[in-house]
């Protein structure tokens, strides 16, 4: 212990002897330390913050919409337009890959009318099973259920924007009732606000029967029986994907009359995938972010190599006496390299409680949408622990040994 204490005051006096100098390389160090660690917290961030955006909607979902058929495959020209139909989702539903389907009915010119205000919200039809696939946090009362699809009852669930328009001074307006174009609705249910967003699509939304909503709100314009807007469904697994995938574009081809490998036909959102191709980007943006700090954490470490090479220079006599007087070789090869190490992780472990801080109180700051704030990455901490360890090593040994080497006689005769 005592050794170590001898050594740490020798650091100090070392580095109050050249106080700029010192700084400038202690800097150097904990620069790189931090730079690593925020660089790669701010791709986790990006990364997080979209995993969270993708998670207020839901786990694993797929959407299809309605598409057009190209007369020639990857032209844009004579393009049929084609519409899902109810036939399309009970197909869809009973594939070996598919384990939650629904379609989704949406109109956004109906009029909710409550006994207070009035709201142009967006009113949606959808079968019961839609809470497995989307992610819609009940606040308070209760979500459809299957003999309210199955009776085709007048009763809605309304999100959370919606519920505050149409009844700003009633939390739970549950057994109430509402107009929708002039038929009269009772509401059973209210979604909490789950976003940070206020207008999320979901939180202005009414949810009603699909069968209500067929009845008395289908699509307008369309010829085609039994349309939907578009169909949600959920694979089995995430791996399974793709299959799932293969197999809806082949219902939906066969029964709207085209090859189902014509991609161009068809319109679609796979957040599986979307959340994969944007997990590879910032896994890539992790790398390169986490290179830079490296290369600039070696630039600190060479830094450190050079106020010790620097330091042995000038006590170059003192390392002889010490030699006379009976240090061995393993004496200073010890001091010097401590010295090296304890500068190195000293350095360091400012740059690593900066860089903490800093993301600790950026945690407290409000976040845009789609991004959270920088993250320690347990990872990146580690590797620059590593790296740190390296530099230190790399910085107390090579000037140690040249220290360790010098003989007594030559070392005393230097001025």
């Amino acid at each position: 212990m005592r050794v170590f204490l001898d050594i740490f005051l020798q650091i100090l006096r070392t580095l109050w002897a050249h106080k700029l100098r010192s700084f400038l390389t202690m800097f150097g160090i904990a620069w790189g330390v931090g730079s690593l660690l925020l660089l790669v917290g701010v791709g986790e961030g990006f990364r997080t913050g979209n995993e969270r955006e993708l998670s207020e909607i839901g786990q694993n979902i797929m959407f299809i919409f309605p598409g057009r058929v190209p007369a020639v495959p990857g032209q844009g020209q004579g393009m049929r337009r084609y519409y899902l139909t109810y036939q399309d989702y009970q197909e869809i539903a009973r594939l070996p890959h598919v384990r939650y389907a629904s379609p989704l009915l949406l109109r956004n010119d109906i009029r909710a009318v409550s006994e207070f205000q009035s709201s142009n919200g967006q009113v949606t039809g959808v079968l019961p099973i839609f809470d497995q696939i989307r992610y819609l946090p009940m606040g308070k009362g209760r979500w459809l259920n299957d003999l309210d699809n199955e009776q085709r009852r007048n009763v809605a669930v309304l999100g959370y924007e919606m519920k505050r328009n149409l009844f700003p001074d009633d939390e739970a307006p549950i057994g109430r009732h509402i107009l929708l174009n002039g038929i009269r609705f009772q509401i059973v249910g209210v979604l909490s606000n789950f976003t940070k967003d206020e207008n999320n699509s979901t939180n202005v939304r009414a949810f009603i029967p699909y069968s209500t909503m067929a009845v008395y709100f289908p699509m307008k314009g369309i010829d085609t029986p039994d349309a939907v807007t578009f169909i949600n469904f959920q694979p089995t697994s995430r791996e399974e994907h793709t299959l799932a995938n293969e197999e809806v574009h082949k219902v939906v081809a066969r029964n709207h009359n085209f090859d189902w490998h014509n991609e161009d036909a068809f319109e679609e959102w796979d957040t599986i995938q979307n959340a994969e191709m944007v997990g590879k980007i910032f896994d890539a943006m992790n790398y390169f972010l986490g290179f830079v700090g490296i290369v600039t954490l070696a630039l600190g470490g060479i830094g450190i190599i050079n106020i010790m090479l620097v330091s042995v220079s000038e006590r170059t006599k003192e390392i002889g006496l010490r030699k006379a007087l009976g240090a061995t070789n393993r004496n200073i090869l010890t001091q010097f390299f401590l010295e090296g190490v304890m500068l190195t992780v000293v350095s360091g472990g400012i740059g690593f409680a900066a860089a903490a801080g800093l993301m600790a109180a950026l945690h407290q700051l409000p976040s845009p949408p789609g991004f959270d704030p920088p993250t320690l990455v347990p990872f990146t901490a580690m590797l620059a622990m590593a790296c740190l360890s390296l530099a230190g090593i790399a910085a107390g040994l090579y000037p140690a040994r040249k220290a360790a080497q010098l003989e007594p006689v030559e070392a005393l005769r230097q001025e």
